[in-house]
């Protein structure tokens, strides 16, 4: 007899893997019980600190945020600086003063020709370092030019700057004071002489220098100094700045010819061709 084979089921095979197919790591994480008590507390401690970090960084954030808004705010339009300082001491571009002035002569004593011509008035501060430099370069040769030879009349009159120069009101004050035994002219030359050692003294020292100068141009110094302390002469120096400023004055020295305005520490040549223009 034949023999006959077993029947098998054919044998089925495994699909041929995907070598394109990405690889995935299993992780496990082990289960946590929140009846741990102690695990229970670190992590309660842990989300506080948490929330109260993330507090801070969001606050921190806002405010520079803020802070940044506001200076782009500020710093958008530039501001536009409109002083000058060449030669002149606290001089504003605006508002334009009219080409000629009528200008007051003041009280205190004119050097050269009271019936002169021409008349000079010069705006002027005594801690104002252009002032010093015009009484140190130009004001010697108009002197020896015009005033000696009574061609010009010169008027001084004040305009502190008080807003930069601490002890200008005081040497105002000072040479008021002297004007009143008859030697401002002297004692303007001192106090221009020696601004560089006055100009940075406190005030109390500054009152000691200023009788000083009056002792040493033989002034009686106690009534000087009472005149000094009790400001009895500080209206004369508001009625020149008062004059100045109505004549548009807005920085030192600053100078009227004739009513024509000059600013600035200007050279011997340009206050020259004015002279000579109006002399003639």
């Amino acid at each position: 007899m034949r023999k006959s084979l077993p029947i098998t089921a054919p044998q089925q095979t495994a699909p041929a893997k995907n070598p394109k197919k990405e690889k995935y790591f299993e992780i496990k994480i082990p289960a946590i019980s929140f009846k741990n008590t102690n695990i229970n507390v670190y992590l309660v401690t842990a989300l506080v600190i948490f929330a109260f970090t993330l507090g801070i960084l969001t606050d921190k954030v806002i405010y520079l945020s803020n802070s940044l808004k506001t200076q782009d705010a500020n710093t958008s339009i530039p501001s536009q600086d409109n002083t000058k300082t060449t030669g002149l001491a606290i001089l504003s571009t605006e508002p334009t003063p009219p080409a000629k002035v009528n200008v007051a002569h003041g009280h205190l004593p004119p050097l050269g020709n009271p019936n002169a011509k021409v008349t000079i008035v010069e705006f002027s501060d005594f801690q104002c370092p252009f002032c010093k430099q015009f009484v140190d370069n130009t004001y010697p040769k108009i002197y020896d030019e015009y005033i000696k030879n009574n061609k010009i009349k010169f008027v001084f009159r004040h305009y502190p700057l008080n807003s930069i120069h601490s002890n200008a009101q005081k040497a105002a004050e000072a040479s008021e004071c002297a004007n009143e035994q008859g030697k401002f002219w002297e004692y303007h030359d001192l106090l221009f002489k020696n601004q560089a050692l006055w100009s940075p003294l406190p005030l109390a020292d500054v009152l000691n220098s200023f009788t000083n100068y009056a002792a040493e141009l033989g002034l009686n110094t106690t009534t000087f100094r009472s005149c000094l302390d009790t400001d009895q002469l500080a209206q004369k120096v508001q009625e020149d700045s008062d004059d100045g400023s109505k004549a548009f004055v807005d920085g030192t020295p600053a100078f009227f010819i004739n009513g024509k305005r000059l600013v600035g520490a200007q050279p011997f040549a340009q206050i020259q061709q004015l002279i000579e223009q109006e002399l003639k």
